[in-house]
């Protein structure tokens, strides 16, 4: 994980940091010393019904041809929360399966050919909480539509990797890769009592923003891109010098469907392409300094049936660390990084539909409606601008032969320029009220979120103990509001024990938040709260291995998260707050077994 714009060099967009993820592959199953190997696992979890499957397994046909697939199946019935109330809709299913073929045709070469489906099913939205044929206030009890979810997601990737120990010059990977999303969802519930209880006939038309109880919707997002990197190595004198240079290129096509609701407006279609290259320069004199430039060049563009925008530019990124004796190594870095607007932000466009009221205002675009999105072909991209410094700490034998202890601390300060948010025109008189007309991403606040970190682990073989975490602040620095997105408190003490020659491992976690009050105007503030886990991990054999955990041991009531008013009147959007809070204790127990042979 690499955290604010210092990330820029791997990908537009990563002002905020990037996290690398990676799946399984034939070296995770089939060990030193097999020809083939299948792992499979299992576990059961309470709050509610929670249970996972796995298997994947891997053959080496030759030492230059590998063949490894596998699949995953998790099920998971709606959880209760610390306070014992049933979370509506936070059950789902999911289904996965992933394939790959390894081909060495030379030394130092290596073709890989992958192909990953997903399949998860779910519902979004929420159910009233309460009778919504009495008196009751609606504002109270109104949850959301429902609509029964299906998102499938198809992958397929072809890279080429070079690399040899004596090849100073080239050490190169390409990738290719094609990746589609489709979500196709269907309304199963109303949220309000309505004429044949939200299902639709001539007399009642239904609702114009989400239609009627079995109207369809589907999105579907098709991404092709590439993906060039090389890096050359040499010395100059004590200099030690690693260029490397690549390009990265990804074109989005975006397409809504919506048979009766308003979602082909709020999510529109359109085409986004997204290209950059870059170079760093890394730089290592003798055994105390290292010294990281690098500068990456972004262009996009947006398209949509009205509206066309692109943009450019040039981040710059450079770091310096100094190791006066070993194991003690401060830095200061300083990155810039580009985030094109979506194509949400720039292309929507037309009449929000009024849930069946009146329409209040012909728009631009023809449509009329509540109010009226505009388009913004003049949208800049976000930059931004962050500085840190902080000490690394390695240490090996400090107490005894084998005890290591490791820290990260650091300071930073990311600025963002060009802020995007959703603006409101001043409200005008309508025969129903004053209202905004418009509504439009514009480009106007100036953020920053600033803070500390702190990462240390002690390991003294038998046992361990550690503690991160971080404070932080996010605002507006020109309204001096803050940012709802922002936890401004969290440390984490991990600790255990190894037992039984070291087979069986027994730890602790305490994790400690900070609630965000520093909001802006018509938000319900996260909860501060206290989570302990306890984890089991017994090796009962090179073979077999049992784990089993325990969530939130204290049963905790917490919301993560704070929660977004309505529009009109500051109350909170039930939809989001029913299904905010996380889930009180879960109990999980699994098992592993690895089969393999030569």
């Amino acid at each position: 994980m690499v955290r604010g714009p210092t990330a820029n060099i791997y990908g537009s967009g990563a002002i905020g940091g990037v996290v690398s993820f990676r799946t399984k592959d034939i070296d995770d199953v089939v060990r030193p010393g097999e020809r083939w190997g299948v792992d499979m696992s299992g576990s059961y979890g309470s709050n509610k019904d929670r249970g996972m499957g796995s298997v994947f397994g891997g053959v080496r046909a030759d030492p230059n041809v590998d063949v490894f697939g596998g699949a995953v199946y998790r099920t998971q019935s709606n959880y209760k929360d610390g306070a014992g109330t049933e979370i509506g809709n936070t059950g789902n299913d999911i289904a996965a399966g992933l394939m790959k073929v390894t081909i060495r045709p030379a030394e130092g070469h290596e073709f890989k050919i992958g192909g990953i489906f997903q399949d998860y099913q779910y519902n979004i939205g929420q159910p009233n909480r309460g009778p919504t044929t009495t008196a009751a206030p609606l504002a109270a009890i109104a949850g959301s539509s429902v609509y029964a979810s299906d998102a499938r997601n198809y992958t397929g990737t072809l890279s080429w990797r070079y690399s040899k120990p004596d090849d100073m010059l080239f050490d190169w990977n390409i990738s290719v890769y094609g990746n589609r999303t489709d979500n196709d969802q269907v309304k199963t519930y109303n949220n309000r009592i309505t004429t044949g209880g939200g299902v639709c006939t001539l007399a009642n038309p239904g609702n114009n923003i989400s239609g009627c109880v079995g109207d369809k919707r589907g999105y579907s997002l098709d991404t092709v891109g590439l993906d060039v990197n090389n890096t050359s190595r040499f010395n100059f004198g004590d200099w030690r010098n690693a260029v490397t240079y690549g390009f990265d290129a990804f074109r989005d096509d975006a397409e809504t469907f919506d048979s009766r609701g308003n979602s082909n407006i709020t999510t529109p279609g359109g085409q986004r392409t997204v290209s950059g290259g870059f170079v760093q320069l890394k730089q290592n004199y003798s055994t105390w300094l290292e010294l990281v430039s690098a500068v990456r060049y972004d262009h996009y563009e947006l398209n949509s049936i009205n509206t066309t925008t692109s943009g450019d530019r040039l981040s710059p990124k450079i770091t310096l660390g100094v190791t006066p004796v070993a194991g003690f190594t401060p830095y200061v870095s300083y990155a810039e990084g580009y985030r094109a607007p979506s194509i949400t932000e720039t292309l929507i466009a037309g009449g929000h539909a009024t849930g069946g009221g009146p329409a209040l205002f012909n728009c631009p675009d023809g449509t009329s409606g509540l109010f009226c999105f505009l388009p913004n072909a003049a949208l800049r991209p976000e930059v931004g601008k962050n500085k840190e410094a902080g000490i690394n700490l390695k240490y090996d034998g400090i107490f005894t032969p084998n005890d290591s202890f490791r820290s990260k601390i650091n300071v930073f300060r990311n600025d963002v320029d060009g802020y995007i948010d959703l603006v409101a025109s001043a409200p005008t008189a309508t025969p129903f009220g004053r209202f905004s007309q418009f509504y439009q991403y514009q480009n106007l606040a100036h953020a920053r979120i600033e803070g500390f970190e702190l990462e240390t682990m002690y390991d003294a073989g038998d046992w361990f103990v550690g503690v991160a975490g971080h404070l932080m602040r996010g605002r507006n620095t020109e309204t001096n509001v803050g940012l709802a997105t922002i936890t401004p408190r969290k440390v984490t003490t991990t600790g255990g024990v190894r037992l039984l020659d070291r087979s069986l491992i027994i730890a602790a976690q305490w994790s400690s938040f900070g609630a965000n009050n520093n909001l802006p105007a018509g938000y319900l503030p996260s909860t501060g709260y206290e989570l302990v886990n306890l984890y089991v991990t017994w090796n009962a054999t090179k073979d077999i291995t049992f784990t089993a955990s325990v969530d939130n041991l204290l049963n905790q009531y917490y919301r993560p998260y704070a929660i977004p008013g309505s529009s009109s009147d500051g109350t909170t959007q039930n939809d989001v707050l029913f299904s905010s809070p996380g889930p009180g204790t879960v109990y999980k127990a699994g098992l592993k077994i690895h089969l393999g042979g030569a």
